[in-house]
């Protein structure tokens, strides 16, 4: 078994970020910019938000956090979604979810200048990916066809399973990897809680899950050889552990590990890739817009 160092490769990343950003820097002056928009006080959406901030500082990006009280109305959200999208400082316009039940998250994302929306949820670019034309993907789903292609895992012609069918993983990480290309190309079977999925998991030469329940793909559901990527982030109470709690996947990984012949623990495996890939695709969305290869 080989573990997929999901932390090594966003090293990676931001490594080659940063060389890239300091060339454009020194010949135009010009860098890519990112803004955050975090409305209320959600503190896990806070921890993210300065994250993906100190993340953009790193490499050598312009980064902005607004933060906007949990009262504003969804005209007002909108008003200023509009104001970035004509600010050319700003090349990726990112607004955290959940937000607060008055506001339409649909409304929000659709708001937001198509080839500024670097977290890949405008339904232009959700339609771009699904028919294989360029656009900014989503992060996540991004971060784990990255990691198939840094650990040169065969994708053309293998049976990928994707277990979960979000909006935000499932659906578009099989979208992904059933296009026509290198680094994709696979046969592609996508479970959900309908009906008994091992007889699909078994059959799975990569495993991805993405279905939000904690250990819940065990060793009897997959067969040996198997690419397991874990895209579950659960948090399950544990009396031993100093905060009371540990972070755990969708796949119990010390019995699923014993078959793999590669697994993404959790965390360290896709979690720091979400990152990475968004400052991908502000980098991507600062080339376009600048028109600078």
């Amino acid at each position: 078994m080989a573990m997929i160092d999901g932390k090594a490769v966003a090293a990676e990343i931001r490594s080659e970020l940063k060389e890239n950003i300091d060339k454009l820097k020194s010949i135009s002056n010009k860098i890519p910019g990112l803004v955050t928009i975090i409305v209320g006080e959600n503190p896990a959406s806070k921890v993210y938000v300065n994250m993906k901030s100190k993340a953009c500082t790193e490499v050598g990006m312009k980064s902005k956090i607004e933060e906007l009280s949990a009262d504003i109305s969804e005209e007002e959200l909108l008003s200023i979604v509009k104001s970035y999208n004509n600010n050319p400082e700003y090349h990726g316009i990112l607004v955290q979810l959940p937000l607060p039940s008055h506001i339409s998250e649909d409304k929000v994302i659709e708001t937001i200048a198509v080839e500024k929306d670097v977290d890949g949820f405008h339904p232009i670019n959700t339609g771009n990916l699904m028919i294989g034309k360029d656009s900014l993907l989503p992060c996540t789903p991004n971060g784990v066809v990255e990691l198939l292609k840094r650990y040169k895992i065969e994708t053309s012609g293998k049976h990928v399973v994707v277990v979960g069918r979000s909006n935000i993983v499932g659906k578009p990480v099989a979208n992904m990897l059933v296009q026509k290309k290198e680094g994709a190309n696979a046969i592609v079977t996508i479970c959900h809680s309908a009906s008994d999925i091992t007889q699909y998991t078994k059959q799975a030469d990569i495993l991805i899950a993405a279905m939000g329940r904690p250990g819940f793909i065990t060793a009897e559901m997959v067969k040996e050889g198997v690419v397991v990527i874990d895209v579950g982030v659960n948090r399950v109470d544990d009396s031993g552990a100093k905060k009371g709690y540990r972070i755990v996947g969708d796949v119990d990984y010390d019995t699923v590990s014993a078959k793999a012949s590669y697994i993404t623990p959790v965390p360290g495996g896709v979690g720091p890739m979400t990152i990475a890939m968004l400052l991908v695709n502000t980098y991507k969305a600062f080339q376009k817009i600048e028109n600078i290869n």
